[in-house]
């Protein structure tokens, strides 16, 4: 897809949101299966419930502009989960290895918190108020998913 427009970046932004959505759902599910600590094993649970929540949310908003949510594949989450993944297999014992699960998706978190925040303010001027506001409701969960991460640390 060219580029050539705010309009064509927005929808860029949000397809590569759903994908970003997408990898980590997966990723989410296998980090709570390696997890030891049960409050953080439900933290990335829960998380993943939310993530297929904002998934069908960018899913939707990108149909009500006509735009195939599938088109984009996300390389930086890519290299983050396959980051997370080496990590995973270098930590031994359970306390060092649930610190290395709640810094990984900390970092996970802060990619999405930096992409909605793009996606919404490109929405603002746009003046896409509605999409706007579901893009706010995704950023102020991947916002709260931080700060619990950094209390279980």
């Amino acid at each position: 897809m060219e580029i050539t427009s705010f309009r064509d970046m927005y929808l860029s932004e949000l397809q590569e949101l759903a994908s970003v959505e997408d990898q980590l759902a997966e990723s989410l599910l296998h980090m709570a299966e390696v997890a030891s600590h049960p409050t953080l094993r439900n933290a990335l649970l829960h998380h993943r419930e939310e993530t297929q929540v904002q998934k069908d949310r960018l899913e939707s908003i990108l149909q009500k502009h006509g735009v195939n949510p599938k088109a984009h594949t996300d390389q930086a989450m890519e290299a983050l989960l396959k980051a997370t993944g080496k990590m995973l297999t270098m930590l031994k014992g359970k306390d060092l290895r649930d610190a290395g699960l709640i810094a990984s998706a900390q970092k996970l978190e802060h990619y999405e918190i930096a992409a909605y925040g793009t996606a919404a303010a490109l929405a603002g001027q746009l003046d896409l108020r509605d999409d706007q506001r579901m893009l706010h409701t995704s950023l102020e969960e991947e916002r709260n998913a931080d700060v619990l991460l950094t209390k279980l640390a």
